[in-house]
């Protein structure tokens, strides 16, 4: 027989499992949303294979309007640390020390604290290629026109 005890009881145990079932969805993320941790922007990715020491050793390249002009800069190498860098042996492409910030959101494009803008054309953990034309307004000395500079690591 049902009584009105057994009604009550029912009842309770139906609030009770819907409280339960509210719980486990709310503890889930409530199956929409955002991520609270996205993981490393693009940037910070791409900053993980820039960092550290650059060199044109092996199979490294500097060329100027398509010719190669490596043997002006013999032990030329570049290191960059978080929005610094150091050059050995640059000659007039950069100074000894500088700054550099991304351009804008990308990871394509750096300009350094004397205004250079540096096109990356391709970004490994071993392999750094870049553009950039040095014009007499962007240096002090030197041969302008269209540079590309292939260092690894």
């Amino acid at each position: 027989m049902y009584t009105f005890k057994n009604k009550i009881s029912r009842h309770f145990e139906l609030l009770l499992l819907a409280i339960v079932i509210l719980l486990i969805t709310a503890s889930c993320g409530g199956g929409g949303g955002g991520d609270d941790n996205p993981g490393p922007s693009e940037q910070e990715l791409a900053f993980d294979k820039l960092k550290g020491d650059w060199g044109i050793t092996n199979n490294g390249k500097i060329e100027l309007d398509g010719g190669n002009v490596a043997a002006n800069y013999v032990g030329f190498t570049l290191s960059f640390t978080n929005g610094a860098f150091t050059t050995t042996n640059a000659g007039d492409l950069f100074p000894a020390t500088g700054t550099w910030e991304w351009v804008g959101e990308g990871t394509n494009q750096i300009r350094t604290g004397r205004g250079k803008l540096v096109t990356i054309t391709s970004l490994t953990t071993t392999n750094f290629e870049f553009s950039f034309t040095k014009t007499a307004s962007n240096s002090v000395a030197g041969v302008s026109g269209n540079y590309v500079i292939k260092v690894t690591k």
